[in-house]
């Protein structure tokens, strides 16, 4: 069962759920607002840090996910 981001339509908050069947998608309630205006968004996955990685500025990383201030490329 997949946790998927979901963003409200009415107010932009941005909020997770745990999905148990596709209909569930479709009764969905912002729990900011209440709206049932909900849709899915892409989400970054998540990655496993290797032995001995950084998180830190300048750290080594991937084209695709640099931190803010990376100079690596």
């Amino acid at each position: 069962m997949p946790i998927y981001e979901f963003k409200c339509k009415k107010c932009k908050n941005i909020f997770e759920r745990l999905i148990f069947s596709p209909t569930e998608e479709g009764v969905l309630s912002c729990p900011q607002c209440g709206a049932k205006q909900a849709e899915k968004v892409m989400s970054a996955p998540a990655r496993r840090k290797s032995k001995g990685s950084s998180d830190s500025a300048g750290s080594s990383c991937s084209a695709t996910s640099c931190p803010p201030g990376c100079s690596c490329h």
